[in-house]
């Protein structure tokens, strides 16, 4: 019981803690992190004319992350016609593990650009405590939704609002 409740304060806290950081940091950082087969990118390079941007924070390690990029995946080419969404799946795994990542990415077929961070760059840079940490950007490059976790059918959520972003609607009170 004691476990379920500390859990339920820190998700809690995490939520509270993740509405502040919308408005505190809107634009992205400048960081140097690695595309999937090991080049040098700078994430002042994320960015989509004008359309709506997915990153997404996640690794190997991590059973949500896997399913909410799978469920991703599975929707991407949907999503972009309808949208012109940008998804950007970033892997946070560490220097030891990133050279699994690109055969997994390959083994389950991800169309999405898939970036590694092995040294937490981005991810601190980006305030990313919890994963799967999923931020939503309008085509400006301002973040304007973000979130934590993920459960079945969240993606149908999530892709309401991409297309709010995209038709150029306030979804500030999300």
């Amino acid at each position: 019981m004691k476990k379920i409740i500390v859990f339920t304060f820190i998700v809690l806290i995490g939520s509270v803690a993740l509405g502040q950081g919308v408005t505190q940091m809107n634009k992205l950082p400048s960081v140097n992190i690695k595309t999937l087969d090991g080049q040098p990118f700078n994430t002042s390079q994320i960015q989509n004319d004008g359309k709506p941007i997915v990153i997404s924070f996640w690794a190997l390690w991590c059973k949500p992350c896997k399913k909410e990029m799978e469920a991703y995946n599975e929707n991407y080419e949907d999503w972009q016609q309808q949208t012109g969404v940008k998804i950007y799946a970033v892997s946070i795994d560490d220097a030891r593990s990133t050279q699994k990542v690109l055969p997994f990415v390959r083994g389950h077929d991800w169309q999405m650009t898939v970036l590694l961070d092995p040294n937490g760059d981005f991810k601190r840079a980006m305030n990313v405590n919890l994963i799967p940490h999923t931020f939503l950007l309008d085509g400006n490059g301002k973040i304007v939704y973000q979130h934590t976790s993920y459960y079945e059918g969240m993606e149908d959520e999530f892709f309401e609002l991409i297309k709010k972003v995209a038709a150029g609607e306030d979804i500030a009170k999300h």
